[in-house]
């Protein structure tokens, strides 16, 4: 398990984005900035899902935060705009980014993989993670030092037979955040790590070893230590890297 000890005031006065918080490691990735101080917009497709995370984190006495129904999936060009909008009206600037939402789409073989479902997953996986960091690089500029964290998996380092469209997406994700990085090295503020959670207990999880007992997994608490980590001042030089969060 990675070990980091994050200061209570870490993310004091932060605004940080996290897509697909309404539940799974997204939620508590959530909580946890907020519980550190900073202001966090919670990106979803699930209104109701959100409504709830907005709650624990006001019930806790965190900074508000802010909700945007958002299906990444179906998500066009002027839906980015709208929110970079709003983002900019009402916070002026974004200190980081949090690309937690993905679709597993099915385990089966290439030869019989659904091109429908490999769309969707290459939609949320990898174009909209794209389209938000492409159009949030501006606010990201205005922070003294943002960071961009993807996530990634073990399959995309190393595949598997039938992980189809996940892996492949994840490969990509890989590539995309070192292409960033080189990009930003010496000449912004700006950082792009992965983080691969490993075996977290989520529903994504369930449904990719629906024989597994949840009981074993490591939970989505757990692995925060690396979340802070690379959210956080203290890896503000940590550029390019793929970290492993157990």
């Amino acid at each position: 398990m990675f070990e980091y000890q994050a200061p209570e005031d870490l993310l004091k006065d932060r605004i940080i984005l996290v897509t697909g918080a309404g539940d799974g490691i997204g939620r508590v990735a959530a909580k946890t900035y907020a519980a550190h101080g900073a202001t966090v917009i919670l990106l979803g497709r699930t209104l109701e899902k959100l409504e709830h995370v907005y709650d624990e984190i006001e019930a806790a006495g965190h900074p508000q935060p802010a909700l945007v129904p958002l299906n990444l999936e179906s998500a066009q060009e002027h839906d980015f705009i709208e929110l970079t909008n709003t983002l900019e009206q009402e916070f002026g600037k974004l200190d980081g980014i949090l690309h937690n939402a993905g679709l597993l789409g099915v385990r089966t073989p290439i030869e019989s993989y659904d091109p429908v479902i490999w769309q969707q997953v290459m939609q949320v996986n990898v174009n909209a993670p794209f389209m938000l960091t492409q159009i949030l690089m501006p606010l990201l500029e205005r922070s003294d030092n943002a960071s961009i964290i993807f996530t990634s998996s073990g399959v995309g380092r190393k595949s598997k037979a039938y992980w189809g469209a996940y892996a492949v997406s994840k490969f990509a994700t890989e590539g995309m955040m070192q292409t960033l990085a080189d990009e930003v090295s010496n000449i912004s503020s700006i950082r792009s790590n992965c983080i691969n959670p490993g075996a977290t207990r989520t529903q994504m999880r369930a449904d990719a070893y629906p024989a597994e007992n949840p009981g074993t997994v490591t939970t989505p608490e757990d692995i925060m230590p690396l979340y802070l980590y690379l959210m956080g001042k203290d890896s503000i030089e940590v550029n390019g890297q793929s970290l492993d969060a157990q």
